[in-house]
Order: C-alpha cells, then sequence, then structure tokens
C-alpha cells in the first residue's frame, strides 16, 4: 500500500506575550503524519497482510446493523464505523484488519487506506492501553497546550510517538479535537480532558495508572463550553411556541 504524498513545513509565529516569541515548525503531509510514525506502510512482524484479525461473531452483528444504515450499493460510507469496530477489538489496526474491513465492504482496499491513514483516530502501531493524544493547535498552543505536552513527557518518561515500558500509556500529538473552548485539552480512550493545568493532567495520569477512571470534561468547574465565570445570556428558560408571534399565546 506504498504510497507517497508531498511533505512540506512551514513556519508558525505566534507571541506569547509582549517579551516571548514561539517559533514552531509545523509538518504537513503524508509522509510525516499519523501520530509521528510513517503513512507509507512497511510490513513488520507484527503488521503484515498474514496478521491474524477476524471480526468476532458479535463484531460481524453490529456491522451488518451497521450496514442496514446506508443504501445500496453505497457501503463504502461504513468505512469509518467499521474499521472503529476492528480497532476496539483489536487494540489498533493491523493491515489485515484493513483488508477484512475492505474485503467486507466490497470496496477497493486503497479505499480503506485513505480512510485509515488520514484520520488519527486510527492507530495503525499498538498503542498503549491509555492512549493519549494531546491537542496542539492554536488555541490549544495560545492556552499553554506545550506545558501539558512537557507535563505527560517527563511523568511517564516518553516521546511523542512513544510507549511506556510497561504498555499502559502512549502519547501522541494530534490536530484540533473540536473543543478550542475548553482548551487545553487532550483525548484519552473516548474522553475528553478539558481546561487543563499541569496538576490537573499529573492528577489524571495517576487516577489511570491506579485503575481509576478520572471525570472527564471541564477540569475548572464550569459547565460544558459554558463561560468560566457563569452564564451571562439565556439566564431565564425558553419562551414556549409562538412567544411574541401572536397576542393570544
Amino acid at each position: 500500500m506504498t504510497h507517497r504524498l508531498s511533505c512540506f513545513t512551514h513556519s508558525l509565529r505566534l507571541i506569547r506575550s509582549s517579551n516571548r516569541v514561539v517559533t514552531r515548525v509545523v509538518s504537513t503531509g503524508g509522509v510525516l503524519r499519523s501520530h509521528g510514525g510513517l503513512v507509507v506502510h512497511r510490513d513488520s512482524k507484527d503488521n503484515n497482510p498474514d496478521t491474524p484479525f477476524d471480526f468476532t461473531p458479535e463484531n460481524l452483528k453490529r456491522i451488518e446493523r451497521i450496514l442496514k444504515n446506508y443504501p445500496d450499493g453505497h457501503k463504502s460510507a461504513a468505512i469509518i464505523p467499521v474499521l472503529d469496530i476492528a480497532q476496539r477489538q483489536h487494540g489498533w489496526l493491523p493491515l489485515s484488519a484493513m483488508h477484512k474491513s475492505a474485503d467486507l465492504l466490497g470496496v477497493a482496499k486503497m479505499r480503506v487506506y485513505e480512510v485509515a491513514t488520514f484520520y488519527t483516530m486510527f492507530f495503525r502501531k499498538p498503542v498503549g492501553k491509555y492512549h493519549i493524544q494531546v491537542c496542539t493547535t492554536t488555541p490549544c498552543m495560545l492556552r499553554d497546550s506545550d506545558s501539558i505536552v512537557e507535563c505527560i513527557k517527563k511523568k511517564l518518561n516518553i516521546q511523542m510517538g512513544e510507549t511506556t515500558k510497561d504498555g499502559l500509556f502512549s502519547l501522541a500529538e494530534v490536530e484540533c479535537l473540536a473543543a478550542c473552548v475548553n482548551a487545553p485539552m487532550v483525548q484519552i480512550g473516548d474522553n475528553y480532558y478539558e481546561d487543563l493545568t499541569v496538576s490537573d493532567m499529573e492528577e489524571i495520569i495517576d487516577t489511570l495508572a491506579k485503575g481509576g477512571v478520572p471525570k472527564p470534561g471541564p477540569r475548572n468547574g464550569r459547565f460544558a463550553a459554558e463561560p468560566v465565570g457563569g452564564l451571562t445570556t439565556l439566564t431565564e428558560p425558553p419562551k414556549g411556541p409562538g412567544f411574541q408571534v401572536r397576542p393570544d399565546l
């Protein structure tokens, strides 16, 4: 499935304060993406077309139900949910799982490769039980996501794209996770941890290491994405249908 995309870099200059300028080199393109690994596939002992993989009977039933959501001739629309099921079953997404998904959906293998190499939600190499994805895009960067990254690296003694020796934690830098108003934030499994400080991140890691589940969501006490100081608008219950439209309502 070897394919190469052009790669280029550009410098993103952001003024953090009146006396400090931070320059970050951002790499984009196919070769240097996907959790710091290569988008270009290289067969290995643990990841090749012959790596054992098959969907469980339970997951085949789930896939059958999913496919009923799509019209005949449009099974390719289910590539993402089918790959997600494969990854949840296996823990990551080997080449053989992609091939099995392509066969099941009746699409070319390249169609599956395109999806699996584009979305950072798909892990094409083994990851830790707790895979920490740190957003470092502009809003999170402005809210000091760099300090969260350094905290994780120091506490777990790993770098981007690495896994701890016990296989418990792995770390990846990802693009926007759509929680900009709650920056900085990380995603671990299916949970978002938002409005983070360094001490919050340390506490989350400690809780996970002990087998606990940290409470997801904002860590600063606010509800969801509401203003930190409380609501300033929409503070009353909504009016009923027809409000101020007819005098008799």
